[in-house]
């Protein structure tokens, strides 16, 4: 018995202290986790913190037009869409195109989510940033946002930071319930949204040298 206890607290403490902290900083550098980013204003008593990052072999304006397109019956989620469909956030896979009739986004509106509550559009800086606000939760509240950052004329570190505020302690428990598998979508996601930005600037360069569109 007492065994038994000493390993489930070693593995608490392994994922509570290593684990967890890889997860909410995977991919970031010490700079992008201390950087100010747009949304940061709107949320400043959080109580769960995420910042996570990927270098994308694009410029900006080739990861934006997914960005802005996400949503259920628009571009999609661009992570587990097996998952998003099984839950409901989504009624068909992920694009693996641009869909120009979903690139007019404006601060004001709603990007749906299927079965889940539709995120609001707080911040829209074209090809820099763009923040969701779901504040007023039922006791949660959460800013997610996505920034742009050129390394230079072809990279761009594309990072999502998720800042929650646990109002109970309820709604602080769910959080830490939900943080694996959160992690595990955002990281796909971005990894989603970076093949398929990098699949668009190659695209657009091969068009550029003389190449002629499929």
């Amino acid at each position: 018995m007492l065994l038994t206890v000493l390993v489930m607290l070693g593995l608490s403490a392994m994922y509570w202290f290593p684990i967890r902290r890889w997860m909410n900083q995977w991919g970031a550098t010490r700079s992008e986790l201390d950087r100010v980013m747009a949304g940061d204003a709107l949320l400043v008593d959080w109580t769960y913190s995420g910042t996570t990052a990927v270098t994308v072999n694009a410029a900006p304006e080739h990861i934006w037009p997914w960005l802005v397109q996400m949503g259920y019956q628009r571009g999609g989620l661009y992570s587990y869409d097996w998952l998003d469909r099984l839950f409901g956030y989504l009624d068909h896979p992920s694009a693996t195109r641009i869909l120009p009739e979903f690139q007019h986004l404006a601060v004001g509106d709603h990007i749906p989510l299927g079965r889940g509550p539709h995120w609001p559009v707080a911040i829209l800086e074209p090809n820099r940033a763009l923040g969701l606000d779901m504040r007023n939760m039922g006791g949660l509240d959460w800013i997610w946002q996505f920034g742009l950052h050129p390394i230079d004329e072809t990279r761009t570190r594309l990072i999502s930071r998720s800042r929650v505020r646990a109002q109970a302690a309820w709604a602080r428990l769910l959080t830490h319930a939900i943080e694996p598998a959160g992690f595990l979508m955002t990281r796909r996601m971005l990894l989603g949204i970076k093949e398929r930005a990098e699949g668009l600037a190659s695209a657009a360069a091969w068009r550029s040298a003389g190449g002629q569109a499929a």
